[in-house]
């Protein structure tokens, strides 16, 4: 049987104050720490996927292109490096682009979002993501408008800052 993923608690700067199981801390609606990755490709296309229908939180939405927890005592980038090779088996340079505060849009997550461009094609981990395409931000704006309970909260909120702030800037 595997044991449960340990996560930091953290306070409402982000300091770690204890730790405890995945499930706990989500039970609790504990802070805690995430990473979101943007994958993008040369023609500026952003790599969005629907979760898998068996995860617990937002099963079948779609959200940032790889994305995850960071194991207890983690720091952000050795966590994004991970959950870009595990979730699409992709290793790519990584930029950072900023830290957003844990609160309801985040699932009470600290969530660093990172941004890579590769063409490499993504080999998707059946057991978190369905499905996935390439997507020009503009389409994934309109999409968002028109049916924004098709996505999680979390990335709803990463992008609404994204859009604006780098727009088709990421070609």
């Amino acid at each position: 049987m595997a044991t449960e993923e340990e996560f930091d608690i953290v306070d409402t700067e982000d300091n770690v104050v204890g730790q405890a199981p995945r499930s706990v801390v989500h039970a609790y609606r504990w802070l805690h720490r995430a990473v979101h990755i943007f994958v993008f490709n040369s023609r500026g296309e952003l790599l969005v996927h629907k979760r898998s229908s068996t995860k617990d939180e937002c099963p079948g939405l779609y959200t940032s292109s790889a994305s995850g927890h960071l194991s207890a005592g983690e720091d952000y980038e050795p966590a994004a490096v991970r959950e870009l090779q595990e979730e699409l088996g992709l290793i790519s340079p990584l930029e950072w682009l900023r830290k957003f505060p844990a609160g309801v849009a985040t699932s009470y997550e600290f969530s660093g979002l990172y941004r890579t461009i590769t063409d490499a094609p993504p080999q998707f981990d059946p057991g978190e993501i369905e499905s996935g395409e390439f997507y020009q931000l503009s389409d994934v704006a309109a999409w968002i408008e028109r049916a924004p309970a098709d996505f999680t909260p979390c990335f709803q909120t990463l992008f609404a800052w994204y859009w604006p702030t780098y727009g088709d800037s990421s070609k």
